[in-house]
């Protein structure tokens, strides 16, 4: 899959998400929307097993593919009794609410299976879109005890609805060519002090429009001591204060993560919001040279991601009871394994006893030429916090566009 296609595209959907379900979606999907519409068949209308083999139309707007379509595939090919075929289709994830409502408004859902972020989760859930599959299938998915605890946090995020599917503690980094960036910046100061020196060298995408740079702003307010990272209204006096310095020498924001990476590759700048998966799938592809390093700033604390499966309404009793199978099978050790792939949501697995020496041969080679070692201490020795909930992170893209990069944002 192209590196164009990637999580990044995600980011947007939030604002548009946001319009569509009328209001923010609530910190946790199981809150304002907690009690299902009714029409649902999650709990005791799902048969333990379909009454015959169903055919799964999977949506994708996650990239999430990239990651699990191999355990998905592995499935149906180990049991044809329960799903004989899958159709896969993709959309950007703002299409996602209108797409579901529009199957469920004509009463012929036959989208069974949803891959999505916390955005397309949450605006969901607010519109009352998907099947609240917890705790009432609880039994169904144990495989969800084996959660590592940062995923089981991610996990919280969805609520009753959704079940994490892959998980990765994503960043705040930044990504340099050492040739250019010879000593890089390690503190807050310091990188401002490399953008007053040089001017227009540092890069970061429009938050709204990239995983990095999103990652990058709820970052700040760990790395700065603000008095609440979570709350960018309250909460962000001196991230808004650094972000505006900042601003002064950045020339250009780019609307997307792809730009920035070619940005830097091309000399254009110097330096980069990255995080892992954009690191190092970029060089994977050859995006970016594979000399490129990364560095954190002190104070660094890890944002966390994920991706989810989601049930809407409305599909059969036979393709959920098909679906949560499929969904056990996706977190057993083994499959959880595929998670890492070329490294693009690295390290990728939600689960707990998984490591590289059990992925799949292609994965162990692209991650051991373009991987870094430094990394898994990073990952042990940092803290790690979710993200934004979807309300506060499109206030914060709001605000953002509003007082610091509006005007800068490459066209």
């Amino acid at each position: 899959m192209s590196i164009t296609r990637r999580r990044a595209l995600l980011v947007t959907s939030a604002l548009v998400a946001g319009a569509l379900a009328g209001c923010g979606a609530p910190s946790s999907p199981g809150g304002a929307a907690s009690s299902p519409a009714a029409g649902g068949n999650a709990g005791g209308g799902i048969p333990e097993k379909p009454s015959k083999p169903v055919v799964l139309n999977v949506l994708d707007v996650a990239g999430n593919l990239q990651l699990t379509q191999g355990m998905i595939d592995d499935f149906v090919a180990k049991n044809p009794n329960i799903i004989s075929k899958v159709n896969y289709s993709k959309a950007p994830s703002p299409d996602l609410v209108g797409k579901i409502k529009a199957q469920q408004g004509a009463d012929r859902v036959d989208i069974g299976l949803v891959l999505t972020g916390t955005d397309g989760l949450s605006a969901g859930a607010e519109q009352g879109l998907w099947e609240q599959v917890l705790p009432t299938n609880a039994s169904r998915l144990s495989n969800m005890n084996e959660y590592m605890e940062p995923a089981a946090k991610m996990q919280a995020l969805a609520g009753n609805y959704g079940v994490t599917v892959t998980y990765y503690p994503s960043g705040p980094l930044l990504e340099y060519m050492p040739a250019k960036v010879a000593t890089p910046p390690t503190t807050a100061e310091e990188l401002l002090a490399y953008a007053k020196a040089n001017p227009g060298k540092i890069e970061y995408a429009r938050p709204a429009n990239s995983g990095p740079g999103r990652t990058f702003i709820m970052g700040l307010p760990y790395i700065l001591g603000d008095s609440d990272p979570k709350d960018p209204v309250n909460g962000w006096s001196k991230t808004w204060a650094y972000l505006t310095e900042l601003g002064k020498y950045v020339n250009k924001y780019p609307t997307g993560t792809t730009q920035t990476m070619k940005d830097l590759a091309n000399g254009t700048v110097n330096i980069v919001a990255s995080t892992t998966g954009w690191d190092i799938n970029p060089r994977v592809l050859g995006t970016v040279p594979a000399e490129a390093k990364v560095t954190t700033l002190k104070g660094f604390h890890w944002v966390t991601d994920a991706h989810y499966a989601v049930l809407p309404k409305g599909s059969s009793p036979d393709v959920q009871s098909a679906t949560l199978q499929l969904i056990q099978f996706m977190l057993t050790k083994e499959q959880q394994a595929k998670a890492y792939d070329s490294g693009y949501f690295y390290p990728g697995p939600a689960v707990k006893g998984v490591d590289i020496t059990m992925a799949p041969p292609k994965s162990q080679e692209a991650l051991k030429k373009f991987g870094r070692p430094e990394y898994d201490q990073l990952i042990e020795a940092n803290p790690k916090e979710v993200p934004l909930d979807n309300k506060a992170l499109v206030t914060a893209f709001d605000m953002w566009d509003r007082q610091i990069g509006g005007s800068k944002v490459a066209k």
